[in-house]
């Protein structure tokens, strides 16, 4: 024998489930982007001997792109999926990342 009542819950009283906004796919698009204009600056500069230099360092600019690409991610979801300033912000912070690494191995 049971020693409790039943409860109907209606419909009414239970909050909707909050929509959750995935900010992932368009701020890991947005690293990606970033890391493939940023390892285009330097042929910009340096034009065609860059090939030589990427020679050697590659796997350096390579483990960049992960990096990239949580940075995207990462600043996407903390600008709330505002687009233009997530874009302007990754780029910066990617190009600013690459810049530095290259002036590394370069000294």
């Amino acid at each position: 024998m049971r020693n409790s009542t039943n409860m109907i819950i209606s419909q009414a009283s239970v909050p909707p489930a909050a929509e959750e906004t995935t900010w992932t796919f368009p701020g890991a698009i947005l690293g990606f982007l970033a890391w493939l204009l940023a390892l285009g600056f330097p042929f910009l500069f340096y034009g065609s001997n860059t090939l030589f230099f990427f020679l050697y360092t590659w796997p350096f600019f390579l483990a960049l792109m992960p990096v990239a690409v949580v940075i995207g991610i990462a600043l996407h979801s903390l600008l709330d999926g505002r687009l233009i300033v997530s874009c302007m912000m990754t780029i910066a912070t990617v190009a600013l990342m690459f810049g530095v690494l290259f002036l590394w191995l370069m000294s």
